[in-house]
């Protein structure tokens, strides 16, 4: 079974899962919120990837570099609406354009990409331009092209045509222009009149689809969708509730739950992740590869069979790749039961083995540790941060670290105890309070995620203690997140913001609190807050930006 096929299973059973068991809500409980104004959110570069995918098939390759994103208060979904297009940036989507363009009008993909065949290969021909144009230019940008669009791009097909003699590299000029067009790059929250209510906006069914696609799929909504906003769907409760179950019924569920939780999780540090392959050669090309991967396939076989979010941190449950079992220590069988090879192997971890949950996997304690070393300090301020929502504030510039990176140090042979001795600092006592016990409690993680029992020839002392909680090693660190309720709380903060390109602010403080409410009501269940967040008023609650603005400054 092929990685694609696995995740397209997964996503379906989420999809019955939740179909099947998740409670309903009642809509008037859900508190008043104001609306919010209007944003714009530049493409990702995956959303980007798996729109030409979705449009032109997979076989498209796509080179280049796209523009750097950038993470705003825990994300990178909310960075989105806070950055634009450099000059070298469009140069880049300008060349990622055009050779996209160029593998379309190529043999044999023309034949089944393009609808039409014109009259004469070395001349123009509007009417078949016109048909291509109009069929991809509407999946691009989202919603139907404008009658002067199409004609222009029409125009720019039959005056590139008329320079080349070659009808389809005036297509292909003509197709690179609405890939690299801000209609496409950029996402944008279009309003219109509400017929239903006097004076007052809404979002458009194609504003609406565009939300919704992003949210469930990762990707620019399908023809389906598109034809629910069109015919005016979407904006009934009925229109909109169909919709989104089958969004949620979707194998492509998984691709967007994939994508919420590599945002959530920081996997975008795995590019400049490096370890001192002198101290840890087992630290591969691969294992950097497939270490995030295990994790989305643990957090998703959770979330699949039993639907319990907080219950990431506990499972015992995961999948290895030789590579990943090189490193953890296990045997790996390299053949499945049909005698194919066999990438991925699941793994289930005895009662009493160190090992449980997301955070004692590679990605977890070897993303948040040094090149050459571990760090409880990186790793106990990683968790606050992405798993409780608790900011840690940075360390002062004067900060002297030689105690704490000086793992010769005859005097301080262990972390915690070069630690002990860095505290006395009083400007580095107070963030190293919240951050130190729970990473020390990991200290039997290498930076590599390897298991060890000792440094420096001295015994790891792996406990301590989170919010009141005392534990002696990672399993119980694991138990102490599933229970602190910051746990749940943080994942709905960060949903409300990944599905909105907003941060959380005072405003939505009683609608998250009646999100944390409905989660725990569906036992925690994440496609089940999914659909909730989707249906409720909050939203698609968007106003002019004049009244927004006047809303802000009461």
């Amino acid at each position: 079974m092929t990685a694609k096929s696995a995740t397209r299973q997964i996503a379906a059973g989420l999809g019955l899962l939740l179909l099947s068991a998740a409670p309903v809500f009642a809509a008037e409980k859900e508190p008043a919120m104001e609306g919010s104004a209007p944003i714009v959110r530049r493409l990702s570069p995956e959303q980007y990837r798996q729109s030409i995918a979705d449009i032109f098939g997979d076989t498209i390759q796509i080179g280049g570099r796209f523009e750097p994103e950038v993470r705003f208060d825990g994300l990178l979904a909310v960075g989105a609406t806070h950055v634009s297009v450099t000059n070298t940036g469009f140069e880049q989507y300008d060349q990622i354009a055009r050779s996209i363009a160029q593998q379309v009008i190529d043999e044999p993909q023309r034949s089944s990409l393009i609808p039409c065949k014109p009259a004469s290969a070395k001349q123009p021909d509007d009417a078949c331009a016109q048909a291509f144009l109009g069929q991809v230019g509407r999946l691009l940008f989202r919603r139907p092209l404008s009658g002067d669009e199409l004609q222009s791009r029409v125009k720019v097909a039959r005056d590139a045509t008329l320079k080349t003699n070659d009808f389809y590299q005036g297509l292909s000029i003509s197709l690179s222009t609405l890939l690299q067009s801000s209609q496409f790059l950029f996402v944008r929250q279009e309003l219109e009149p509400d017929p239903s209510h006097r004076g007052q906006f809404r979002l458009t069914g194609y504003s609406k689809a565009s939300q919704l696609s992003l949210f469930f799929w990762n990707a620019s909504p399908d023809d389906e969708l598109l034809m629910s906003a069109e015919t005016g769907a979407l904006h009934t409760n009925k229109g909109l509730t169909a919709q989104i179950d089958r969004l949620v019924r979707s194998p492509r569920l998984e691709a967007g739950m994939r994508a919420f939780f590599s945002d959530m999780l920081n996997y975008d540090k795995f590019e400049a992740l490096d370890k001192d392959h002198t101290l840890y050669p087992k630290f591969t090309s691969d294992v950097l590869r497939d270490s995030a991967e295990q994790t989305l396939r643990t957090i998703t076989d959770v979330l699949r069979e039993g639907g319990d979010y907080r219950d990431i941190f506990t499972t015992r449950k995961t999948a290895l790749t030789e590579s990943l079992a090189a490193i953890y220590g296990v045997p790996f069988i390299s053949r499945s039961r049909n005698g194919a090879p066999a990438h991925w192997m699941d793994k289930e971890y005895a009662a009493g083995d160190p090992r449980a949950g997301v955070l004692s996997q590679i990605s977890f304690v070897a993303l948040h540790s040094h090149p050459g070393r571990s760090s409880p300090t990186l790793r106990g301020k990683a968790l606050r941060e992405i798993f409780l929502c608790q900011k840690v504030p940075d360390p002062p510039g004067n900060v002297d670290f030689t105690v704490v990176q000086d793992t010769s140090n005859a005097q301080y042979k262990t972390a915690r105890e070069r630690l002990e001795a860095h505290r006395t600092t009083p400007a580095c006592a107070g963030c190293h309070k919240i951050m130190d016990p729970m990473g020390l409690a990991l200290e039997n993680f290498d930076a590599d995620g390897s298991y060890r029992t000792s440094e420096n020839k001295v015994s790891i002392d792996a406990s301590g203690v989170l919010d009141g909680i005392a534990f002696s090693d990672a399993v119980g660190l694991g138990n102490a997140v599933h229970d602190n309720p910051a746990a749940p709380s943080c994942l709905v903060k960060r949903l409300y913001g990944y599905s909105t390109g907003r941060s959380a602010g005072p405003a939505a403080a009683g609608y998250l609190k009646y999100l944390d409410g409905t989660f725990a009501a569906g036992g925690y269940n994440v496609p089940a807050l999914m659909r909730q967040v989707a249906l409720s008023k909050a939203f698609f609650n968007i106003q002019p930006v004049q009244t927004a603005a006047a809303e802000t400054g009461k």
